[in-house]
């Protein structure tokens, strides 16, 4: 695991290691295993994502729509896993795959997903005063 810090002395970890933490399939954007992952967020209200600051945050969810990737676009997420198993349909993966973003799909929950990515190193898009 890469454990390079970023400027908030957390852990950055790179998508491959957020495919491998969560025995993950990708399904768009293979070729950006070495992206760096900054922090995480996990949501199924794509309103939260857009109070940030999830720029370079991979999202966690169980929402299966392209509100989702849409959202993700505009956030300036780095990446997203669908949890519970969850596949994005046709559309959806186009649309990823037209702004470069990563998709995955893990059959662990949320809640696990999102310790197993704590337990690397991995935190929250939380504003910290």
């Amino acid at each position: 695991m890469n454990n390079k810090m970023n400027n908030n002395k957390t852990p950055t970890l790179k998508l491959a290691d957020v495919k491998e933490a969560l025995r993950a399939e990708i399904l768009v954007g293979n070729d950006k295993l070495d992206m760096p992952v900054t922090n995480g967020a996990s949501s199924d209200l794509m309103s939260d994502l857009l109070t940030g600051p999830t720029n370079g945050a991979v999202l966690l969810t169980g929402l299966n729509n392209i509100q989702v990737i849409r959202t993700s676009v505009i956030a300036g997420v780095a990446a997203v896993v669908f949890v519970r198993g969850k596949r994005p349909n046709p559309e959806m993966i186009n649309h990823a795959s037209e702004h470069g973003l990563p998709l995955l799909s893990t059959n662990f929950t949320m809640f696990t997903s999102c310790g197993r990515l704590f337990a690397k190193g991995l935190r929250g898009v939380e504003k910290i005063q």
